[in-house]
């Protein structure tokens, strides 16, 4: 039986202040006790971003509100619960531009996560604990406590000493399975044949700001006579070591079965079948596309992923969307793909990417496509590897983006 709980209602009625932030830290609810807990409004904290509602004090040491920050940034990062036993923050008062209280908080950040496994929201409970570290009887503890209080305070310190060697060893944890992921990363993202496009192709990867430095995402470059070459980009649904394990084994079939039947459409299909045996497959995309040298021209197969672009050196371009079909596992029987061709001018770009290139919070992908080709329409003559930095920092994701990034850019 499933209960009929008003969780708003709940929330608004526990003593203890509780905050929802989104993963941009931008405040999506606040409960009645943390209204009274900081003096604010909803209106002063709703969608507002969590630095900006309650800004930092300025001239205190940096590190003093950094631990608030370092703390939410671990949640992300982790996935996993991250507590600061006492830790100052400072409130502006009401009502008194430029001034500060001086504050100290308890406060415990509990991720909770989407159907994708991703952190979607953070919780903050924040006990405000000033009080007590004001207190005569805390600084005086020795002087002024009974036996049993010292034993109660000496029990506390204890327990908040046994979390605070609990975070370090989770953070500890965390540095050595990035570095494992790293290294994963670049072994299964190696692509010998592209050593010897290095004058006519770029790639570029950059991992999840918000996950383990693995993720799904992909490409590849495949040689298979002096005329002709495959190009593939693809994206495994998760992040961490499964979606990296998931992406390791479809990359490497694909590009196995791209060298003995050369179509893209038929090298999907083969990919597809494949996918329908691997757990955390099924939802995975790739675009295969072969170019002919000789004759000038791309044949491509997608298999639900965005449209790579053609862009001409004249700024315009031509999206490679006329044979789009589901992704990889999608189907529970054998369907042939579609196939299509297009051709192309000696000096035009052919640009791959996955998802996170284009994707944003609360926005259609049409605008994120539109703001791609815009891109690439005011510098298209650039070389592959400036086109490539170009488009990741134009596009605002130099430093990482929520997802992970795959880009290929070939100078046909």
């Amino acid at each position: 039986m499933k209960a009929d709980i008003d969780f708003t209602a709940f929330f608004d009625a526990t003593p203890s202040p509780y905050l929802m932030l989104d993963t941009d830290l931008v405040i999506a609810y606040a409960n009645a006790a943390y209204l009274r807990a900081t003096g604010r409004t909803r209106d002063q904290l709703i969608g507002k971003y969590f630095f900006e509602a309650l800004p930092e004090r300025p001239g205190i040491p940096r590190d003093t509100h950094q631990n608030v920050k370092s703390s939410l940034q671990r949640v992300l990062d982790t996935g996993e619960p991250d507590t600061l036993v006492l830790s100052r923050y400072d409130i502006p008062v009401v009502g008194r531009p430029g001034e500060f209280e001086e504050r100290w908080w308890s406060e415990i950040h509990t991720p909770l996560s989407g159907p994708d496994g991703r952190v979607r929201w953070i919780v903050q409970r924040a006990e405000d604990v000033t009080a007590f570290v004001r207190s005569h009887r805390a600084r005086r503890l020795t002087e002024d406590f009974t036996e049993r209080e010292k034993g109660m305070a000496a029990e506390l310190y204890a327990r908040a000493g046994e979390l605070e060697r609990l975070n370090e060893e989770l953070r500890s944890a965390h540095a050595r399975e990035q570095q494992v992921a790293i290294t994963l990363q670049e072994a299964m993202l190696s692509a010998p044949d592209l050593t010897r496009h290095n004058d006519n192709v770029a790639v570029r990867y950059l991992p999840a700001t918000t996950s383990l430095n693995v993720c799904g995402d992909w490409y590849d470059i495949v040689d298979l006579s002096p005329d002709r070459y495959a190009a593939a980009v693809g994206d495994v649904v998760g992040h961490g070591l499964q979606a990296a394990a998931v992406m390791g084994m479809l990359r490497s079939a694909l590009s196995a079965v791209i060298r003995a039947i050369p179509s893209p459409a038929q090298a999907l299909e083969v990919l597809g079948l494949y996918a329908r045996s691997l757990d955390g497959a099924t939802a995975a995309t790739a675009v295969k596309v072969l170019i002919e040298v000789r004759s000038n021209l791309i044949i491509y197969s997608n298999a639900g992923h965005p449209p790579p672009v053609l862009l001409h050196s004249d700024g315009s371009f031509e999206l490679l969307d006329q044979a789009t079909d589901p992704p990889l596992g999608a189907r529970p029987y054998h369907v042939p793909r579609p196939q299509a061709g297009i051709p192309y001018t000696s000096g035009d770009t052919l640009v791959m990417y996955t998802d996170g290139l284009i994707e944003r919070r609360g926005e259609d992908i049409d605008v994120g496509l539109e703001r791609l080709t815009t891109a690439l329409a005011q510098e298209s003559t650039l070389a592959p590897g400036k086109m490539a930095d170009w488009l990741l920092t134009s596009l605002d994701i130099a430093e990482g983006a929520a997802d992970d990034v795959a880009l290929v850019v070939i100078r046909l």
